[in-house]
């Protein structure tokens, strides 16, 4: 038996056994480990297997088995073995991940940061996608660090904000959260003006991140994640409902693969119109034209002119 594999399995045997084990029954339990003719040779290798996992740190025991203490045996307990469940609040995730992306910080300590990141229930980056850090911010972003900053002293957040179709306007948010999909990362939280939960997409955001007053904090059992909508075209928040009619031979698809997707009428030639969130972007234009002559996008016209203007450019 290789040695890292009967270390292994000794580690193994004690953390499951109830009660101390003596080394004879630590050696009938692994025969192939210790299958010496000489129980001294045996209890030699055994020793010296001791010695290695108390030497890294595996917290080996001596203790009676039996009531009157006559017999010694050896076991590991669980409670000193394990690492306890890493418990952070949302405040610690956010400030560890400002760290991680400051001067200095290397690419394991990186790495080591997006696991307890990834896994802290209602933190800064819970429910997001494991992706680098930079993946979409190489240069260290400052609205992304901003963002970061904001969340972690729960201050709201003032910045000009850039739709899909072009519409620029002051926005007044209190951010709860950062998630990345899709290429790009979004800050998530209560719009006030409009009193609802949003996501932003940092890329659209124009101009500096002005930091306000204090924020309101996020509601139980917030997923900053559960806000950032995805699809067929993508990640990206809905900001409309757009109306597409399907031939009878591909409705059941569409509406299938389309979160979301409401049927609003069904026409005499068996054409049924569909009601489906309009994301930010024209990826609901891509999807519409992937269906070929089968789909029809009714509105909103923005979008239909869009359609249009692609098959005109197809035709030419």
């Amino acid at each position: 038996m290789h040695p890292l594999e009967r270390l292994v399995n000794l580690v193994a045997l004690l953390l499951e056994s109830p009660r101390a084990l003596t080394f004879d029954e630590i050696r009938d339990a692994m025969p192939e480990a210790y299958a010496q003719d000489e129980t001294p040779t045996a209890k030699r290798m055994f020793e010296r297997d001791k010695d290695i996992l108390r030497d890294i740190g595996v917290p080996i025991r001596v203790r009676p088995t039996d009531a009157w203490e006559v017999e010694q045996g050896y076991a590991i307990d669980k409670h000193e073995y394990y690492l306890p469940q890493v418990d952070l609040t949302p405040e610690e995730v956010s400030a560890l991940f400002v760290v991680a992306r400051g001067a200095g910080a290397t690419e394991s300590f990186e790495q080591a940061v997006l696991k307890l990141l990834y896994g802290a229930e209602g933190g800064l980056l819970s429910g997001s996608t494991p992706a680098p850090l930079a993946a979409e911010t190489a240069g260290n972003d400052p609205r992304l660090a901003a963002a970061a900053s904001a969340i972690t002293e729960r201050r709201s957040l003032r910045f000009a904000y850039r739709t899909s179709r072009g519409t620029e306007s002051e926005r007044h948010v209190d951010p709860w959260g950062l998630v990345f999909r899709g290429g790009h990362w979004y800050v998530v939280g209560l719009d006030r003006e409009r009193g609802e939960i949003r996501s932003f997409r940092l890329s659209r955001i124009r101009g500096a991140v002005r930091p306000a007053n204090e924020a309101t904090p996020p509601p139980d059992g917030f997923r900053a994640a559960d806000h950032v909508q995805g699809g067929p075209w993508g990640p990206g928040e809905p900001e409309e409902r757009a109306r597409v009619a399907f031939s009878p031979e591909v409705a059941w698809l569409a509406t299938r693969s389309y979160p979301d997707a409401r049927i609003e009428a069904t026409r005499p030639d068996a054409w049924v119109e569909v009601s489906v969130p309009a994301p930010p972007g024209d990826g609901i234009v891509s999807w519409v034209l992937s269906f070929g002559p089968d789909a029809e996008l009714l509105e909103p016209a923005a979008l239909r002119d869009e359609v249009v203007r692609r098959l005109e450019a197809a035709l030419a």
